[in-house]
This record gives structure tokens, C-alpha cells and sequence, in this order.
């Protein structure tokens, strides 16, 4: 939809563990790209430290990612200071030993599947959202600024933090995390009358941790473009219903075509639409799908499992790098 596109997503599959990771970015595409550059391999490198998985070990890859993407925008802000107002949110999933974690950062989403009784199929929504849309989230924010009467502002029916975003949890967005990099009044999109006193957004993920199940069917993972259109009764009832082959990519048609009905459009004259002129219509859209074969999966780890490594709108793939794992299972 953005003139230039500002998602990534990326899935990695080993013989013992899959990654998966939807990165929706804001501000430009630099963020997500970065994330998508240096996540997986931050996870890999804690895994080896910690010689497992785990909430901390996937907490400690995002920080070190937040922690890395901060630095570069510290040493390119002189020359390029609205590096300072992109962000990305992150979306993380990884399947290990039987365990699935998912961490949030945004409102990016992952959906569960599950064959339910008399074999019909359940939505289990496994995130937590980070948009001052919801009640909780301004909670939140506003007990955490007490003392900031601007921390959100209602702007045209939509709560947003400072006037400007919707999302509390980033990676990125360093104006609205260090006083040292906020933006001057040449860019009033991104700039307070009065300085931040502390961070105005986090980069704290919400961890969520479950043992599969054998009705588990699959996981959707996506990013709001999705959301915006699709709830996730819906969106489960059409994976279950539709052949796997190309699954994620009739999801995003099907979003499409519900966009142009909605839009008063033929599903043609929206295709016809020209990006960045699309924006108005619809966010880019970002989806990934994951079925569980258990049998598969509980057979022994000798079977040829082959290994796959894609990074979303690159098109490239080649060997996994998710190589580590197998030594700790």
C-alpha cells in the first residue's frame, strides 16, 4: 500500500525448531529491515549462551535488536535525523521442543487454530496488542505519565500517544525514547513543545508461552493490515476451509477484495490503484501461515526435514541458519 513498502517478515526452519517473524514498520522501511537483518541471529547467538530457548533468551534477542537499531540512528541522526522517527512493530514466533513463544512488540498478531469439539475450528488469540486503542493500553500509559496531561491525545476519534502514534511498544522510534535525539521544530510532525522527560514507548515484549496440543492445526501470524479487515473467527475459518498451498497469499486477496467492496471499488480498479496513493485505502498487508503436522513433528529427528531460510518481499531463500537448536534438543 506505502509507496515504499515498510513490512518484512522472515521464517526459518531447522530439523528441531521454526522461527517466524513479521516486522510491521512506520516512519519508512529502515526498522523492519534492520529487525529482519539482526533478530535471528541475536536469537541464535543467545540460544548458544544459554545452550536453550527461552522467554529470556527471546527477550534478550529483542533488546539486543532495540539496543543495535538505537545505536545506528545515534550515529546517522546528524545526517539524517528523521532516522529518529521510524519504528517498526515485531511480531516473533518460535516453535521448540514441543513449546511454542510468541513475543509482541505493536499490534501485529498471532492466531491459533484449534479443532475444537465435534472437530470445529476455534480461534485462541496468543498476543496482546500495544495500541492506545485499547482501554488497557491508555491505562497503562497514563500511569506510567502522571505527570504528562499530553501523553495521549484524541485526534479525530483515535487515541494517539503524543498526538502522533497508536502503538506504546516498538523497536525504534528514538524520538520518542531519548531526549538526546528528539526532533526541532523543522519536522512539526515529530516535535513537542516540550521535551520528553523519559520514554514516551518500550521496547518490553509481552511473552506468551504454550505447550502444542494435538488438536493445534495451525498459526497465523500477521500484521494489522490483516486485522484491520478480518476477525480472527474469520480468519481461521478460511485457512481451515482453503487448501495450504499459497494459503497466506489468498488471505491477503481475500482482504483485498473485502477492502474494494467496502471502498465501493471493483477488485480491479483497486489493484489499479498506485502505492503510496493505496495508503488511503488499506496498510500494507504481511501474513504468514504455519501448519503443525504432529506426526511429523513426533517422529524421530534423523527424518530428512528440509531446511529453509526466506526473508518475506526479498525473494530469496537458501539453507537455514537455524542450526544451533539441534544440539539442544
Amino acid at each position: 500500500a506505502n509507496e515504499v513498502l515498510e513490512d518484512r517478515s522472515q521464517v526459518e526452519t531447522g530439523r528441531s525448531a521454526t522461527f517466524v517473524g513479521v516486522y510491521d514498520g512506520h516512519g519508512g522501511p529502515e526498522a523492519a529491515r534492520f529487525i529482519s537483518d539482526h533478530l535471528f541471529f541475536h536469537l541464535i547467538k543467545h540460544a548458544q549462551d544459554s545452550k536453550t530457548i527461552s522467554e529470556d533468551v527471546i527477550r534478550n534477542a529483542l533488546s539486543a535488536t532495540e539496543d543495535g537499531f538505537l545505536t545506528l540512528v545515534s550515529r546517522t541522526y546528524k545526517l539524517k535525523p528523521l532516522i529518529a522517527a521510524i519504528g517498526s512493530c515485531c511480531l516473533v514466533g518460535l516453535i521448540w521442543n514441543g513449546t511454542l513463544y510468541v513475543a509482541n512488540l505493536g499490534d501485529s498478531r498471532a492466531v491459533m487454530g484449534t479443532l475444537g469439539r465435534s472437530n470445529k475450528i476455534v480461534a485462541e488469540q496468543l498476543t496482546r496488542e500495544h495500541n492506545a486503542s485499547m482501554s488497557e493500553v491508555r491505562e497503562e500509559l497514563m500511569s506510567t505519565h502522571p505527570d504528562d496531561a499530553s501523553i495521549l491525545v484524541q485526534k479525530q476519534g483515535v487515541w494517539r500517544i503524543k498526538g502522533i502514534i497508536q502503538v506504546s511498544r516498538s523497536i525504534g522510534d528514538a524520538y520518542l525514547k531519548s531526549p538526546e535525539l528528539a526532533l526541532d521544530p523543522s519536522f512539526p510532525r515529530f516535535h513537542f513543545a516540550e521535551p520528553i522527560r523519559r520514554p514516551v514507548l518500550t521496547a518490553e515484549p509481552s511473552v506468551h508461552t504454550r505447550t502444542l496440543k494435538p488438536n493445534d492445526q495451525f498459526l497465523i501470524f500477521a500484521s494489522d493490515g490483516l486485522w484491520e479487515h478480518f476477525t480472527n473467527d474469520e480468519a481461521v475459518e478460511f485457512v481451515h476451509n482453503s487448501p495450504r498451498a499459497g494459503i497466506a497469499k489468498r488471505l491477503v486477496q481475500k482482504t483485498l477484495k473485502r477492502v474494494a467492496r467496502k471502498m465501493n471499488l471493483k477488485d480491479e480498479e483497486l489493484r489499479n490503484v498506485e502505492k503510496g496513493e493505496r495508503r488511503k485505502y488499506h496498510d500494507d498487508i504481511t501474513v504468514v501461515v504455519i501448519y503443525l503436522d504432529h506426526n511429523l513433528l513426533n517422529q524421530e529427528m534423523s527424518l530428512s526435514i528440509p531446511e529453509l531460510s526466506v526473508q518475506g518481499f526479498v525473494d530469496t531463500s537458501g539453507p537455514s541458519k537455524f542450526n544451533i537448536l539441534q544440539q539442544t534438543t
